[in-house]
């Protein structure tokens, strides 16, 4: 398995379950790192939906009380763990980053740290077990992640957009109940 991107590549690879065994280790690493319990540690983004073809980056959302004071011991648990935060300015949400040297040119895994039972964590989590359990939305959603990578080469934050009424539909669909 191999596992990297570098800055606004966009590449999509066959799912594998060596995905899920990397997300179990470097939970391990984080709890160890942060003493953060294991439930507020979740495998999301594509590489967590089965069968699909995904972006070869691990990503894991983490839950905390508050997101707009993180502990000292939490960023210094991470940045034992092999991540750097990011420049990244989303509200309700800090990322942090994995390289695969320090030359820090291709990103291995995401850490989101967001509030622990909020919208966001909410959110992703739902996104994640909605795709896991409806088969055809699922296809729907790799065919679409397809038909871009089809198509054009204008970087990540392109097909983030290319993807963003798809997810926002999912993630009504968990207020619609």
């Amino acid at each position: 398995m191999k596992l990297g991107l570098k800055k606004n590549e966009v590449l999509l690879v066959p799912h594998t379950s060596e995905w899920d065994a990397e997300f179990f280790k470097i939970k391990q690493q984080i709890q160890n790192y942060t003493q953060i319990e294991h439930d507020r540690i979740e495998h999301i983004g594509s590489t967590s939906i089965k069968g699909i073809m995904a972006k070869p980056i691990v990503d894991i959302v983490v839950g905390l009380d508050e997101i707009n004071q993180i502990e000292e011991s939490v960023t210094e648990g991470l940045k034992k763990a092999g991540f750097l935060r990011l420049r990244v300015e989303r509200p309700s949400e800090v990322v942090f980053a994995k390289f695969t040297d320090d030359t820090y040119d291709e990103k291995t895994h995401f850490i989101h740290l967001v509030e622990y039972e909020k919208e966001l964590w909410k959110n992703l989590i739902f996104f994640r077990d909605y795709l896991n359990t409806h088969e055809t939305i699922r296809k729907e959603y790799e065919q679409l992640k397809l038909e871009y990578v089809q198509k054009s080469d204008t970087g990540i934050l392109a097909y983030t957009d290319h993807k963003g009424e798809f997810v926002k539909r999912i993630y009504a669909k968990r207020l619609s109940g």
